[in-house]
């Protein structure tokens, strides 16, 4: 099936949405992965980053800011589900409320968190992909794909873990939190430089196998 150019941006948009929701959804679960220890959405939520700068490259950061729109009203929708749905009694049938409750009963702060440090994160990346691009003529994809993603994934962590977990028990300090985004920040940078091919990849796809103008 050919795809026309629009169709993939569609596409994109779906694979955005779902990567944003996945994260949120499913990070609740902490793994092993060799030195690191971290949130399986580790996986999921640089996909986003990968996604904004294939389209920013070909449309321009407008098209893109669309995209976080998007990510963010699909955020607080299945956010305002989710709260429905814990509130909602369950039948008598349903023997695995507490378990669901186990899973999908994050708090309020957690929740907001997640929102700020989305927001600002992708605003920013949209932000620097774009001032890169005109520093470097348009040229050096993977140089603007990387700085970018980089700064943006430690404002996105650092945002995120401040304000999801500051003092919220006495453990929590400043120290004690950057104990926590050192190592899962330097596990996003590699995921970030692994996902350079896929950045050309994804660009070269968009365009339809076409090269640049100009």
């Amino acid at each position: 099936m050919i795809l026309t150019q629009e169709q993939k941006v569609q596409v994109l948009l779906g694979v955005f949405i779902a990567a944003i929701i996945g994260a949120n959804l499913l990070g609740t679960k902490i793994t092993n992965l060799w030195i690191f220890v971290a949130s399986v959405g580790i996986f999921m939520y640089p996909v986003t980053f990968l996604v904004t700068d294939i389209v920013e490259d070909v449309f321009g950061k407008e098209k893109v800011k669309g995209f976080v729109i998007a990510g963010l009203i699909s955020l607080v929708l299945v956010m305002l589900f989710t709260v429905l749905s814990i509130l909602l009694p369950p039948a008598e049938r349903y023997p695995f409320n507490e378990q669901f409750l186990t899973v999908f009963n994050p708090s309020i702060r957690i929740m907001i968190a997640s929102l700020i440090a989305f927001l600002l994160a992708q605003y920013h990346d949209i932000w620097a992909f774009n001032f890169w691009k005109r520093k470097t003529k348009g040229r050096f994809l993977w140089l603007r794909n990387n700085l970018s993603t980089i700064v943006s994934q430690f404002i996105d962590t650092t945002l995120f873990m401040f304000i999801a977990f500051y003092m919220a028990t006495p453990k929590y300090t400043v120290d004690f939190i950057f104990a926590l985004i050192i190592p899962y920040y330097l596990l996003k940078i590699i995921v970030a430089l692994c996902d350079t091919p896929f950045v050309y990849l994804g660009v070269w796809w968009l365009r339809g196998g076409k090269p640049k103008k100009g």
